[in-house]
């Protein structure tokens, strides 16, 4: 078992020197996740936020003053990008509908960008993300701070390693018993802003956790459901009012055919009545993966993961304990974006893998609005 759990260490990168020149960050959009890119910009010793912008007039004002900071404020992406001449990256953290415009203007404009997740609504969308990024030459990184947990990397190593031999059927998902997003108001139910719910929302966690970790191979064809069950009902919402404006998905499940002859069983909800859609599963010819689900998605794993496979002829169960995070996963999303930018690396979530994840988001949709399979097409840009 040892020889087992030492092939997946991982190895140490050099330390990095900084050179002490700050980094100007601007935040578009000002609501609950902008707070913590706030708190972990503040962390960083190279980093001077410098601006806000909100659609709201006067809460970019606002949402600075609370946690403490003074920057200046405006009441759109394109005032803060046209207004702030030497400014190096902004955080989009606007609501799913904006994240396209908002992330194209920056790139134009010469401006790194990390932008929140999910990647955008259509497909359409995140092609000309895409091209804007290309064209622009800087870092566009997208927020998946589970990337950063070291249960999720430890999925990763085990799939590289070759141990769980050829991979042909994954099982994936998460969801919540009641868990539908609305303490803060309605920006994720309704479709005009949200445009996706608990597919975009936690869908493309669990999706990412299970692509990454089998080096993101292309989706050929998708058949997909999507409903909205439980966003009618008072006791589901955090006000009865907000049943007026639901417009998006509290449940979805696809079955998705992958490049190298993986399939993909995946589902995932805001609210269910049942504890768990299911343990994450990964099969392979010379051995299993199970990895325990969560009561809610927390971008990490349930409990210790179970390696199943034979070993001299015997069915034996090898036990991977749970891997200790050396700091908050959110630090390091944003910690990785800055060093992107400052050493020249590669962004740390590149879009050439979440096209990907956004492709098989919006083939859910769309097969489920046609009520058939359909293939996935990704234009070239």
């Amino acid at each position: 078992m040892a020889g087992i759990l030492d092939a997946f260490k991982e190895k140490h990168e050099e330390a990095r020197v900084y050179d002490g020149k700050k980094l100007k960050v601007g935040i578009i959009g000002c609501g609950w996740i902008a707070e913590a890119h706030l708190k972990s910009y503040l962390k960083c010793d190279d980093v001077e936020v410098v601006a806000f912008a909100d659609l709201v007039p006067g809460k970019a004002e606002a949402f600075a003053k609370a946690n403490g900071v003074e920057g200046r404020y405006y009441n759109s992406d394109k005032e803060l990008i046209d207004n702030e001449k030497d400014l190096d990256a902004v955080s989009v953290c606007t609501y799913n509908r904006e994240h396209a415009p908002c992330t194209i203007y920056a790139l134009e404009h010469g401006v790194n960008v990390l932008l929140e997740k999910p990647m955008c609504v259509t497909m359409e969308e995140a092609v000309d993300i895409c091209k804007a990024e290309k064209k622009s030459g800087k870092i566009l990184s997208i927020g998946f701070q589970p990337r950063f947990d070291e249960n999720m990397k430890m999925v990763k190593k085990i799939c590289e390693s070759g141990v769980l031999g050829k991979i042909y059927y994954i099982q994936t998902g998460g969801g919540r018993r009641m868990g539908i997003p609305t303490p803060f108001g309605t920006s994720f139910i309704q479709e005009d802003t949200a445009g996706l719910g608990a597919l975009g929302d936690i869908g493309c966690y669990s999706l990412d956790m299970v692509l990454n970790a089998i080096g993101y191979p292309k989706p050929l064809t998708v058949t997909g459901f999507k409903a909205g069950l439980f966003g009618k009902k008072p006791e589901y919402l955090q006000k009865p009012e907000y049943t007026e404006v639901f417009g998006v998905d509290d449940f979805a499940a696809a079955y998705i055919r992958l490049e190298g002859g993986v399939t993909l069983d995946f589902r995932i909800a805001w609210a269910m009545h049942c504890d768990t859609p299911g343990d994450t599963i990964i099969m392979g010819t010379e051995g299993g993966l199970r990895i325990p689900s969560t009561e809610c998605w927390n971008g990490s794993i349930g409990g210790p993961m179970t390696i199943y496979h034979n070993i001299a002829g015997e069915c034996v169960e090898t036990v991977i304990p749970e891997m200790t995070n050396d700091g908050d996963n959110f630090d390091k999303k944003i910690r990785s974006f800055i060093d992107a930018i400052e050493f020249n690396l590669p962004s740390p979530v590149p879009t050439s893998q979440i096209i990907y994840n956004q492709a098989i988001i919006s083939g859910i949709a769309q097969s489920s609005d046609l009520g058939r399979e359909i293939e996935i097409e990704i234009p070239e840009f």
